[in-house]
């Protein structure tokens, strides 16, 4: 993986407890959506979230990302943060409805030259562009036209991909094909708690499947293209989950919801089957039709990277009655338990080792390839003090112990190779709107001022010490 670290990134990597690699890529990662703005401005059609955000009801308070964080106009003071952070590299999405408004055809130029500008400030900086095709932003035309519960959507998807890798392939080297497909299929199309808000469990797991075919045929297309310089990779969600007790039929629970949860997307992508458990977990929703000859073999292909997205676990246990509209299909039974530890605004539990965990299964089960943390971070109630600064101390606590539990992962073999903090900015958080803070930067949305909190300074001296100090 090509970086350009900061000439003073290792000045002290010497007198630090605990350090990383001298190549160890630090980041900070962002979402089209969640922060561009500008979505009636150069040709950029609608995506199903600006559909969703503007359906009564669907996001607190009404909010929308029509203005978000203004990045399509900001971004170059964005990327001035980004470089005060000291960081190596930068992982953004592009905007589909942006590049290729109606889903298909040529490339939209404007919205081109938009992601070209954005990919030449961050050289300028030795920032190294880390590009996700396809962080939920669907076209709504292709939504109208089924959406991912299509099969043809993943081959618009391989299109878009190719087309967009044929333009910019020369500047950015790293390509994710996906964000998150379990929450695309299960939130959007099962629980309908995001875009494009269906309730249909037969059309999230083909959504699911369409997803994966997508990024097989995505990495078909651009390897084709490939002159050797680009690595490719996807992004996934995981939660390591756990039983509440040793009763069989909660060790049973856990199991389904670990199936769902993680290895619908790790054992077609790294293994090219789908376990068999699942397959019966499921059968009462799906015959699997939708599965054709050649799929698995298309979505098994090698992989440069993957991307670990985690923030907590999920503890659970046999439960009764079912309940709908729920993302987890076949186990809409299942019960997750509250075990009363410290929680982030969003609810999640803070327990770092789970990242620790996760990495060593990914390497120990999966023998999965060079592993990249492409979010982690934190939302907490927070505001400005009187002198403007926000003094996020539970952010720094959070980012502290999770940099660690990665640490203590490499120590016992797993090839960890990067981090990315979730996020650079404040943004629009999905069904969220505004009401929850992720941001190492704080976002005064109606001036768009933007302040690095106390823990983008704690976070410049990890990146430019490439380690922490004793615990």
């Amino acid at each position: 993986m090509p970086t350009t670290p900061p000439a003073d990134r290792n000045a002290e990597r010497g007198s630090e407890a605990l350090s990383f690699p001298t190549d160890f890529v630090w980041g900070a990662a962002t979402a089209s959506y969640q922060i561009e703005g500008a979505v009636d401005e150069g040709g950029r059609s609608a995506s199903i979230w600006d559909t969703f955000s503007h359906t009564p009801g669907m996001v607190v308070d009404g909010d929308t990302g029509d203005v978000a964080c203004d990045h399509y106009h900001r971004y170059r003071e964005d990327v001035a943060l980004l470089a005060d952070l000291g960081v190596s590299h930068y992982r953004f999405s592009l905007a589909w409805p942006r590049l290729q408004p109606e889903g298909r055809g040529a490339l939209n130029e404007a919205g081109l030259d938009f992601y070209v500008r954005l990919v030449e400030a961050l050289l300028e900086r030795d920032i190294t562009p880390w590009v996700t095709l396809y962080h939920w932003d669907l076209p709504q035309v292709l939504e109208d036209a089924g959406g991912w519960p299509a099969r043809e959507t993943a081959q618009r998807f391989a299109d878009y991909s190719a087309a967009v890798h044929a333009r910019l392939h020369d500047r950015v080297h790293a390509w994710t094909t996906l964000n998150e497909p379990w929450v695309a299929a299960f939130l959007g199309y099962a629980a309908g708690e995001h875009a494009p808000g269906v309730r249909d469990p037969a059309q999230a797991l083909r959504a699911a499947h369409h997803l994966l075919l997508g990024h097989g045929l995505a990495l078909e297309a651009m390897r084709a293209q490939d002159p050797g310089t680009s690595t490719f990779g996807i992004t996934l969600n995981f939660s390591p989950v756990r039983s509440a007790t040793e009763d069989e039929a909660d060790v049973e629970a856990a199991r389904r919801i670990d199936a769902l949860q993680n290895r619908l997307f790790l054992d077609p992508l790294l293994r090219g089957r789908y376990a068999e458990d699942l397959l019966e977990d499921v059968a009462d929703v799906t015959d699997g039709a939708h599965v054709q000859e050649g799929d698995l073999e298309r979505i098994a292909q090698p992989l440069d990277f993957l991307g670990v997205n985690y923030y907590f676990p999920w503890t659970v246990r046999a439960g009764g009655r079912a309940t709908a509209p729920s993302p987890w299909v076949g186990s809409e039974d299942v019960e997750f338990v509250d075990r009363g530890l410290p929680t982030t605004a969003m609810g999640w539990e803070i327990e770092p080792d789970g990242l620790r965990e996760t990495l060593t299964r990914l390497s120990d089960e999966y023998a999965a390839p060079p592993l990249y943390v492409t979010e982690n971070g934190a939302a907490f109630d927070e505001a400005p003090g009187p002198d403007g600064v926000v003094q996020d101390a539970n952010r720094i606590a959070y980012l502290d112990g999770h940099f660690r539990a990665a640490h203590a992962a490499r120590e016992r073999g797993a090839d960890v190779r990067g981090y990315f903090v979730w996020s650079l900015l404040d943004n629009f958080e999905w069904a969220f709107g505004f009401s929850r803070r992720f941001g190492l930067v704080h976002v005064d949305y109606p001036t768009q001022r933007r302040t690095p909190k106390a823990s983008a300074g704690w976070y410049a001296q990890v990146t430019r010490r490439n380690g922490l100090p004793a615990a």
